[in-house]
């Protein structure tokens, strides 16, 4: 009867440490995880602000009548306005 108690006990010891290591690998997955979901909305902020910053100069540039200058002035502008919006999210 002890004998069968210690095997149940070491029984119970061994599923404990399995369930342990496999908790601290869905934690790490996790973790993991949850990075690459920050990653992935980071850059799709930065397409996004891509996005229109080109529909704006479509426009710009349709309503200029395609003005080489103009729309070199808006890209510009549009740089500046990406430094500081990247600035101001640090």
């Amino acid at each position: 009867m002890l004998e069968e108690l210690k095997q149940n006990i070491e029984k119970l010891i061994s599923l404990y440490e399995g369930q342990k290591a496999e908790s601290e690998r869905l934690s790490a997955e996790l973790l993991q995880s949850k990075q690459t979901i920050e990653d992935l909305k980071e850059k799709n902020a930065g397409l996004e602000r891509q996005l229109d910053n080109l529909k704006l100069t479509q426009a710009f540039s349709s309503a200029e009548g395609g003005n080489p200058a103009a729309k070199e002035k808006i890209e510009k502008l549009l740089k500046q306005l990406d430094k500081c919006i990247e600035q101001l999210e640090r």
